[in-house]
C-alpha cells in the first residue's frame, strides 16, 4: 500500500521517481480500509528534505498511511519557505483534539542548548504529554529521543568530547525485540550529534528497556516497556548525501569538523559516500508500523485515550 500525503508536497515527485507508490486523495477514499494516521513533528531545519526522508520510509510498507505534518508555532523557521509551511503544516493547536495511530518526533540542531532554553521547549513538552493520551505509539529520533527521555523519565543528555559523526556498526542487545525482527547480527546507522545519554541513567529506570547499542555510538534504541514510546539516537532516515552536506557546510563555514567516520570509501571526501544503512532503515520503520502501530492500534481512534487510561 502507498503513503497518502498532500497532493503538491515536494516529496510526491521525489517518491514517484523512486517508484514508491503515492496515493491521491480520490484513490484513497475508494479503498475500504482505515489508513493509519501518522503525525510527523518536524523539528529539523530543512523540513522539505526531512519530509521526503520519512515519507520514503513510511511509504515502503504494505499499509496505507496518512501523514500529517506539524511544526512548532513558537519557532520561526529560516531554512524552509514560509509558503511551504503555510501550505502543508499545522501547529499542535490544530491537531490536539485528534487521535493518531503513530507519531514521529524528529531530531533538531539545538543540542548546544539546555532543553529549557530551546524556544519551543514548553510547546514540545505539551505535545509530548499529549501523545501519552492521544497517540498509540510515539517514535522519538536523535535530539527528539533525548528530549523525550529527559521529559518523561528525567534522563539528562551529556556532552561528548567531540561530535559523533559518521556511520557506525550496531548490534541488537534484546533479542526478543520485535522492533529489530529480521535484522542482521551487525547493522549500520548514521549519527550526527554532540550529546549522548548514559547507559547507566537508562538502566536506572525500570520502565525502560535498552534494545540496541553500538561500541562507538553508545545506546541506540530504547523503549518503554509499555511499547508506547520508542527512543532512537541515530538517523536511519538519512539520505546517502545528508552527512556529506553537513560536512561540506561546516568546512565552508570554517568550523572544526572531522571527516564522517566509515562513510566515504577510504575516508576520502572526494569519493561518493557508501550507503550501508538503507535496508535496515526500511526494516526498522516497517517493524514499527506493523508491530507497534497497525497490529495493536484500535480501529476506532476515539478509543486511544481510553486505551491509555487503562494502562497500569
Amino acid at each position: 500500500m502507498p503513503i497518502k500525503i498532500p497532493d503538491h508536497l515536494p516529496a510526491v515527485d521525489v517518491l514517484h521517481r523512486e517508484n514508491i507508490f503515492v496515493m491521491t486523495h480520490g484513490r484513497a477514499i475508494t479503498q475500504d480500509i482505515r489508513p493509519l494516521q501518522i503525525l510527523l513533528v518536524n523539528l529539523m531545519p530543512k523540513k522539505i528534505q526531512t519530509e521526503v526522508q520519512f515519507s520514503r520510509l513510511l511509504g515502503n510498507t504494505a499499509l496505507q498511511i496518512e501523514l500529517e505534518l506539524v511544526a512548532p508555532r513558537s519557532h520561526t523557521s529560516v531554512n524552509t519557505p514560509a509558503e511551504h509551511l503555510q501550505a502543508f503544516y499545522k501547529t499542535f493547536d490544530d491537531v490536539k483534539d485528534r487521535n493518531f495511530d503513530g507519531c514521529i518526533i524528529t531530531g533538531a540542531p539545538v543540542e548546544h542548548l539546555p532543553f529549557e532554553q530551546v524556544d519551543y521547549w514548553q510547546e514540545l513538552c505539551g505535545l509530548m504529554d499529549w501523545t501519552k493520551q492521544h497517540v498509540h505509539s510515539t517514535f522519538h529520533i536523535c535530539w527528539g529521543a533525548q528530549a523525550g527521555l529527559y521529559h518523561h523519565f528525567g534522563i539528562p543528555k551529556q556532552p561528548l568530547a567531540a561530535k559523533l559523526f559518521g556511520v557506525y556498526p550496531h548490534t541488537v542487545e534484546y533479542k526478543r525485540s520485535i522492533l529489530f525482527r529480521g535484522f542482521d547480527d551487525t547493522f549500520f546507522v548514521p549519527h550526527s550529534r554532540h550529546t549522548t545519554v548514559r547507559r547507566a541513567d537508562i538502566e536506572a529506570v525500570p520502565e525502560l528497556q535498552i534494545l540496541s547499542s553500538s561500541p562507538r555510538a553508545g545506546v541506540y534504541a530504547v523503549y518503554a516497556r509499555s511499547h508506547k514510546q520508542i527512543f532512537v539516537t541515530g538517523h536511519s532516515e538519512y539520505d546517502a548525501d545528508t552527512l556529506a552536506q553537513e560536512y561540506r557546510r561546516d568546512v565552508a563555514a570554517g568550523r572544526p569538523i572531522a571527516v564522517p567516520e566509515h562513510y566515504y570509501p577510504d575516508d576520502d571526501p572526494a569519493q561518493p559516500p557508501r550507503v550501508c544503512w538503507r535496508a535496515h532503515a526500511n526494516l526498522l520503520f516497517c517493524n514499527w508500523l506493523n508491530y507497534f502501530v497497525y497490529q495493536t492500534t484500535p480501529y476506532d481512534l476515539s478509543m486511544i485515550p481510553e486505551e491509555h487510561a487503562q494502562e497500569p
